[in-house]
C-alpha cells in the first residue's frame, strides 16, 4: 500500500535500529543496497536516500511517506504533511541544531554584530539565506559540501552546521552565537496520499509502532513484593506510574505483588529506595513498545 523511503548516512543505522525495534525489520541485500523490504502488508516498497532529497520526493508523489529532518523540510520548502516527530538523532534522543558559529576568540557576540559581506559556509544555503536577511546582514553565502567548521576562519569568517551535541564545533575551536532552527527527525507524507483514508490509516499504525518502541526505550517494568501493610504503603509512595501501580495480593496472604512502569533514568536510585523502604525481590524488566 505505502512507498517507504528511508535516509542514508548519519541518521540511518538508528533508524533501521528504531524500525527492527518496531517489529518493521528493513531487509537488503548488502548495507550498500538502496532497494529494501518490510514484511509488512501496508508496505509495498522501501528505498534507503539522503536525507537532503527524501522531502523533495515524498512532496512530489514519488514516496507515500518518508523520514527525514525539519531541518531538510525547511531548506527545501516541501508541501509535506508532518505525521509527528520520531525523538531520535544519530546518537541521542535529543534533536539536532542548525547553528551560527564564529572563531572562539572572535569578539562577535551575537548575529547582530555580524557585517554585510560576511563570508558563511553552510550546507543548508537557503535557510541560512533566509535567516540572514531576516535579521538585515547581506551575507556571502558559500556552499559547503562537508567539514564546515574546518573553514572557519581561514577560508569563511562564520560556519553554519548542524549538531547534536556541539562537540565537533567546539574541538574545532568555534562558538555558538545563535540557532536557526532546532530539529527532530520527522515521518513526513505526501499530502495526496495522506488525503486517502486507507493509506493515512495506515501511516498512523506504522507511526504508532514506532512512537511506541521509542517510548519504550526510556522505560522500563518494575516488579516487587512486599511483606506487610505498612511496607506497601512506602513503597507505593516512592513508585512513579502511568497511571497507578498495579497491587495484588499474594496467596495465602502472605503480602503484595507491584508492578509499574518507571523511566529508566530513575531506575539506579528508586530500586535502592524501594529495598530500603521494605521491597524484595525487585525485578527489572526491559519494555518493547508502550501504545497509549
Amino acid at each position: 500500500m505505502l512507498n517507504l523511503v528511508l535516509p542514508k548516512g548519519s541518521l540511518e543505522k538508528s533508524t533501521l535500529a528504531l524500525f527492527e525495534d518496531a517489529d518493521l525489520a528493513v531487509k537488503r541485500s548488502s548495507d550498500v543496497d538502496y532497494k529494501a523490504s518490510i514484511n509488512d502488508p501496508r508496505v509495498t516498497s522501501v528505498r534507503i536516500l539522503r536525507p537532503q532529497e527524501i522531502p523533495s520526493y515524498v512532496s512530489e508523489g514519488l514516496f507515500d511517506l518518508g523520514i527525514t529532518g525539519r531541518d531538510w523540510v525547511e531548506e527545501t520548502s516541501s508541501d509535506v504533511v508532518s505525521l509527528g516527530e520520531l525523538k531520535y538523532s544519530k546518537a541521542t534522543s535529543s534533536p539536532v541544531r542548525l547553528v551560527v558559529a564564529v572563531p572562539g576568540d572572535s569578539s562577535i557576540e551575537t548575529i547582530k554584530d555580524l557585517k554585510n559581506g560576511v563570508r558563511v559556509s553552510t550546507e543548508y544555503p537557503e535557510l541560512t539565506k533566509r535567516f540572514f536577511a531576516e535579521a538585515g546582514i547581506d551575507a556571502d553565502i558559500r556552499l559547503s559540501y562537508g567539514a564546515t567548521e574546518a573553514k572557519v576562519p581561514d577560508i569563511v569568517d562564520v560556519a553554519v552546521d548542524l549538531t547534536e551535541t556541539g562537540r565537533a564545533l567546539k574541538a574545532a575551536g568555534l562558538r555558538i552565537i545563535d540557532t536557526i532552527i532546532t530539529s527532530y527527525t520527522e515521518f513526513v507524507a505526501n499530502p495526496a496520499s495522506y488525503a486517502d483514508p486507507d493509506k493515512r490509516h495506515a501511516m498512523e499504525q506504522l507511526l504508532t509502532l514506532l512512537q511506541g518502541s521509542l517510548e519504550a526505550r526510556t522505560k522500563v517494568l518494575v516488579k516487587l513484593n512486599v511483606a506487610d501493610n505498612s511496607s506497601l504503603d512506602a513503597v507505593i509512595d516512592l513508585l512513579p506510574s502511568m497511571k497507578a501501580p498495579t497491587v495484588n495480593e499474594l496467596h495465602g496472604g502472605v503480602g503484595y505483588a507491584i508492578e509499574t512502569v518507571v523511566p529508566k533514568a530513575d531506575i539506579n536510585v528508586l530500586i535502592p529506595a524501594l529495598k530500603d523502604a521494605g521491597a524484595s525481590d525487585i525485578i527489572e524488566l526491559a519494555l518493547a513498545k508502550i501504545i497509549h
